[in-house]
């Protein structure tokens, strides 16, 4: 009568086996759905956020610092030396730096 329970025990599945897999499928495909929802998301807030920069910045012009003439083109000189020169320009000739005007700044090779 061994040999016969063990025949039938082992033709019969073994359901917590193959609930625990259920479960654990069930599982990966939760987390696998969450994570694409969270990356599309992510995804709509960069691109509103993209569109909200775009809008302001054509909306509104820059606006000037007090005190400024507008731009300063700067060729060949980055903009620690640059500011550097205009000081030196504004302390030489005795002209407060607000009231100078610079056009452009480039190095001379």
């Amino acid at each position: 009568m061994n040999t016969a329970a063990s025949s039938v025990a082992a033709a019969q599945p073994d359901y917590i086996a193959i609930a625990m897999v259920a479960v654990m499928a069930l599982i990966v495909v939760v987390l696998v759905i969450r994570k694409h929802l969270a990356l599309k998301k992510a995804a709509q807030l960069r691109a509103a956020e993209e569109s909200t920069v775009s809008e302001s910045v054509e909306a509104a012009p820059a606006q000037l610092a007090p005190g400024s003439a507008g731009e300063m083109k700067m060729y060949d000189v980055d903009p620690r030396t640059a500011a550097m020169l205009m000081a030196i320009v504004a302390d030489q000739t005795g002209i407060p730096l607000n009231e100078l005007r610079f056009i452009s700044v480039r190095e001379i090779k």
